[in-house]
């Protein structure tokens, strides 16, 4: 597990909830940390990507993610997705 990180967001899509992703989580040190791990310990892929977490980190919790994000995250969740795929 990758510890001392800095910052972490985490999103959820659920299209029968929602029409984009939303932040279901945020924050910086000890709780970007613990996201991290809870993301691990419930075998939720976790992506590095510094610039689109300090974006996202500007959300509120259970806020949608703005258009201008959405390829970047569809890029983002179809990666995920294919490594999810694979692992079948």
């Amino acid at each position: 597990m990758r510890k001392n990180i800095k910052e972490a967001v985490a999103l959820k899509y659920n299209p029968e909830e929602s029409s984009s992703p939303i932040v279901t989580a945020k924050g910086k040190g000890e709780t970007a940390d613990r996201i991290v791990q809870t993301a691990s310990e419930h075998n939720i892929p976790i992506q590095e990507d510094p610039s689109l977490v300090h974006l996202l980190s500007k959300l509120e919790i259970d806020e949608s993610i703005p258009e201008e994000l959405y390829e970047v995250v569809a890029e983002l969740f179809a990666f995920i997705y294919q490594i999810d795929q694979e692992a079948k």
